[in-house]
């Protein structure tokens, strides 16, 4: 009897469907953003990865004096400019193969492999073109920790290890502003990691085991969510798709900005959107790109995704209209809001601006 009333406790604790996506009353489309966690050097090395070894470096080029010659190289627009077609160049060959899915940095050439720093918006990656053959794997090293160096003294692989220069950082954002700075906690690493770690892909789906365990896939399990699809090939992995009158909503919604990427979609395999929401309507999406859907409750995201800026913009629960029953609004990164109309099957959604529905 005991036991029957501790589950009625857990069931009748938990929001309803029409909690988790209707805004009720005067429930705010989007919570208060908070100031982030300021993580000390202690707090970093306790939670590292623990396929990372990190080598104290008694000769360094420091954040600070490396930070401001980074900054230097692209302080005025012609700068800027020049950077960025000299980029263009000299990464033409990993922008062929990988279609601008990552800033690239420190070309190296090994016989007939070549590899690349890649950075895009969930982290580093090490960029591998073999034989021809593009790979990418995820380092796991999050950027609100380990600050890379713009000068590296020496080769980014070696020895069957990928190795880069760098410092234990952390975050000092002008948070009103949405502007993002960080300082430096301690300089001169050496950060390496056995290649062999950063391949390693236990359950054979594509993803390496690094990139499941920092977004909270089954390394052990190739098709996490068990739709039947491979999480490389399924573009909800997390949660199973399905299709009702507010999934589409939401498809139609999120799908509106990937017109000028459209084309190359189906070979974009490191293009990934992360969000986080409990709706279940929105975890239920299947878009033509990939997403990655997390709870809200930070406590309950994986530590990586936790400590890490992954999410640019998100899309708030729906509200309805109280005269209309096929009417509803929604709101987009707590800035722009729609109207959708639910019309003969089909919704119609429109830009109503930012009206803070």
């Amino acid at each position: 009897m005991r036991y029957l009333f501790f589950l009625f406790l857990i069931v009748s604790c938990s929001k309803s469907l029409e909690e988790r996506c209707f805004i009720t009353g005067d429930e705010k489309c989007f919570t208060s953003n908070e100031e982030p966690k300021a993580f000390t050097v202690k707090d970093i090395l306790e939670n590292k990865p623990d396929y990372l070894e990190i080598v104290n470096l008694k000769n360094f080029r420091s954040f600070k004096k490396d930070s401001l010659e980074g900054r230097d190289i692209r302080n005025t627009s012609e700068k800027d400019e020049k950077f960025f077609l000299d980029q263009k160049t000299l990464f033409a060959d990993f922008d062929e193969k990988f279609f601008g899915q990552f800033h690239y940095s420190f070309k190296q050439i090994e016989g007939n492999v070549k590899y690349a720093l890649g950075k895009n918006g969930l982290g580093y990656w090490l960029l591998e073109i073999k034989n021809d053959k593009p790979s990418a794997y995820f380092l796991g090293l999050s950027f609100s920790h380990y600050y890379f160096n713009n000068l590296q003294r020496n080769p980014i692989v070696k020895d069957g290890f990928f190795q880069i220069e760098g410092s234990l950082v952390k975050i000092a954002s002008n948070f009103a502003l949405r502007e993002k700075e960080f300082s430096a906690l301690e300089d001169g690493k050496l950060f390496k990691i056995r290649l062999e770690d950063l391949k390693k892909d236990a359950d054979n789906d594509g993803y390496t085991d690094v990139f499941e365990k920092c977004f909270g896939l089954n390394s052990n399990d190739k098709d996490t969510d068990g739709d039947g699809i491979n999480d490389f090939e399924d573009h909800n992995p997390l949660f199973k798709s399905e299709k009702n009158k507010f999934t589409s909503l939401y498809e139609n919604l999120v799908n509106q900005p990937l017109g000028g990427i459209r084309e190359n979609l189906d070979k974009m395999d490191y293009f990934i959107m992360p969000f986080e929401s409990d709706c279940d309507y929105f975890q239920a999406i299947n878009l033509e790109a990939k997403v990655l859907i997390f709870p809200e409750a930070k406590e309950k995201q994986p530590y990586y995704v936790r400590v890490t800026d992954v999410f640019n913009g998100g899309y708030s629960k729906i509200k309805k209209d109280s005269k209309n029953p096929n009417m509803f609004y929604i709101n987009e990164s707590g800035m722009m809001d729609y109207s959708a109309e639910y019309k003969n099957g089909k919704w119609i959604i429109k830009n109503i601006g930012g009206t803070n529905i």
